[in-house]
């Protein structure tokens, strides 16, 4: 096995034993293997992480795996273990140091008080509360509790159109309660520890490439599942993800040329010929971004037979993806 890649971690002071170590990442006849390497004593211990022929899932399991090793204490000899562009820049290393100081100093009754409010402007906007808000910039606020519209803007994530539409609102929330710190908030890149700043900022990574990896697992299970020529519901169960989940990540997949043909056959069999057609029909006329409109027009009212609400979006979405597979072929011949 040829080596391509390794770098030396030590263990930071308040980590749990002393020692140092290494990971590698080796290729032999295309088989890629990832492994982690400890000295203990007069002796070397090796923990292999993964091995197989698919870089991306060696790469993702690699990320994951070395997250949880920084956040026990290692610190590597070389920057750039990742092997990712890093986010740079004064303003990006700000920003984040904002997110962590939020993080460690949080004021939970306040954002108690904001989600609250961010549900009640959904539901009376019928949106997402995450299109109202994030909870990294509900977090934010309510630790820094601006007290004008110039402070709201000195948060990421509150520009213009958020500040016009909730500006008002929040201030009446966060004037309520006492203001700790001033604005402007430079005062956080001196006062913020810089190892609790680094375990956080390792912290996140691991969340990160815990969701990265999770992610990778499910499209390799929706592949798996439509090889085996598994319905819908037997893919779902198999991905750990809800049908509608399954079906968007199928139309990713479409694109980037995969075969999931068979699934998408499968489900709509209940559909008759008639009914595909007026729906590609109604994609023609109305365009396919939104859903709503192609099922008012194919289907009128909502409860349409003995089809539920969310069936009838399952099927839209279904010939959807077909219907965006065709006109792409379309173009491509033209």
């Amino acid at each position: 096995m040829e080596i391509v890649f390794l770098n030396k971690l030590s263990q930071t002071e308040e980590a749990d034993g002393l020692g140092a170590a290494q990971v590698w990442i080796g290729e032999e006849e295309g088989v890629w293997s990832v492994g982690w390497r400890t000295t203990e004593g007069d002796g070397e211990k090796d923990s292999v992480w993964y091995e197989g022929r698919s870089w991306q899932e060696m790469l993702s399991i690699y990320r994951y795996q070395l997250a949880l090793k920084l956040s026990e204490g290692y610190r590597p000899l070389i920057d750039g273990v990742f092997h990712e562009r890093e986010e740079g820049g004064s303003r990006g290393l700000f920003v984040q140091k904002l997110y962590c100081y939020s993080d460690l100093h949080p004021r939970d009754d306040v954002y108690t008080e904001l989600t609250v409010w961010r549900r009640r402007r959904a539901a009376a906007e019928h949106r997402a509360p995450y299109m109202i808000a994030s909870n990294r910039l509900l977090k934010l606020i309510s630790v820094f509790l601006p007290r004008n519209e110039a402070e709201l803007f000195e948060l990421p994530g509150m520009g213009e159109s958020k500040v016009r539409a909730y500006g008002a609102e929040l201030l009446a929330i966060t004037c309520k309660g006492e203001q700790y710190r001033p604005f402007p908030l430079h005062w956080v890149m001196e006062e913020l520890d810089a190892q609790d700043f680094i375990n956080w900022s390792y912290r996140q990574k691991e969340q990160k490439y815990k969701l990265e990896l999770d992610r990778f697992n499910q499209r390799q299970a929706i592949l798996k599942g439509a090889a085996e020529g598994l319905g819908l519901e037997d893919i779902s169960r198999q991905a750990e993800l809800p049908r509608r989940e399954v079906i968007e990540m199928l139309e990713v997949l479409e694109r980037e040329g995969y075969d999931v043909d068979n699934v998408i056959r499968s489900e709509l069999s209940g559909a008759t010929e008639q009914e595909q057609e007026a729906i590609r029909e109604a994609y023609q006329e109305l365009g396919d971004r939104f859903l709503k409109p192609v099922m008012q027009r194919v289907y009128g009212d909502p409860n349409h037979g003995d089809m539920k609400l969310d069936e009838i979006y399952e099927r839209l979405r279904l010939v959807r993806i077909c219907y965006r597979r065709d006109e792409g072929g379309k173009q491509s011949a033209s």
